[in-house]
């Protein structure tokens, strides 16, 4: 079975974009403007927005994938992968038949990933694709785990992403988010907030000459489901065994499900 056919957004309908009421319509062009205008400097985005935990995180997140260490086939397919951690990081510490797919909507951030991945010699075992998360293109039960990291909050209808994440997905998959989430330390939120609203724009109109893409992302944390109800929603597309492990206090979330 292929993809299904996606229904045309509604123009009149409204959805949030940061803090921003938007046209639903008009939601992924903005995303898309944010991520090309960053896409050079996007590592360093991440650095500035985590103080560089991101990095431990993300290392965190890739131990759990548990691909194969030996000569077994293992199929990841990591979507908003950009600038290619997570697909390069997998790659790096599983077996050599262990592939990834690296799949994005925006064309400059696949050409930073590109770059990386070729930097690595892993162009043999990474592919790279553009695609909609929404509407991904490949046949169903084609991946043995999907990750998403930082990247599902920037997706207009998360319910379609997640469902299309199930679809992939072979019996016996596993789905793996990592994302910003609720900070729940009293004290450390009331910093983390300081940090955000405060430091990030700024540090973003020094390090890439507008502090504007930085206050949306910024913005679209806060707007993000917090723990249990991104968790819902997960069970909500079919996924079983849902599980959420924090990461510094809630400040990053590891969402966890299976195909079953």
């Amino acid at each position: 079975m292929t993809n299904p056919a996606q229904t045309p957004p509604d123009p009149s309908t409204e959805t949030s974009f940061g803090f921003r009421t938007v046209a639903e319509n008009e939601r992924q062009g903005l995303v898309n403007q944010v991520f090309s205008s960053v896409a050079s400097r996007y590592d360093l985005m991440n650095d500035l927005m985590s103080g560089g935990l991101h990095r431990l995180w993300k290392a965190e997140f890739v131990n759990l994938i548990g691909a194969p260490r030996n000569e077994q086939p293992f199929k990841l397919l990591d979507v908003a992968g950009g600038t290619g951690d997570i697909a390069i990081r997998y790659a790096k510490s599983s077996g050599p038949n262990a592939t990834a797919v690296l799949a994005d909507i925006s064309t400059e951030m696949l050409e930073e990933g590109r770059r990386k991945v070729a930097a690595q010699g892993l162009s043999p075992r990474i592919t790279i694709t553009q695609g909609n998360a929404e509407a991904l293109p490949f046949p169903d039960r084609t991946f043995d785990v999907y990750t998403i990291a930082f990247g599902i909050r920037n997706v207009t209808h998360i319910d379609q992403a997640l469902r299309e994440a199930f679809r992939v997905l072979k019996i016996g998959g596993r789905f793996l988010c990592l994302e910003f989430s609720e900070c729940q330390v009293p004290l450390l939120d009331r910093l983390y907030d300081f940090h955000s609203f405060e430091i990030i724009p700024r540090l973003g109109e020094l390090a890439a000459g507008s502090a504007e893409p930085y206050r949306y992302l910024v913005e679209s944390i806060r707007r993000f489901p917090k723990q249990e109800a991104f968790a819902t929603m997960i069970r909500e597309a079919g996924f079983e065994r849902v599980s959420v492990r924090n990461l510094t206090g809630g400040v990053a979330a590891i969402h966890s499900g299976w195909k079953i």
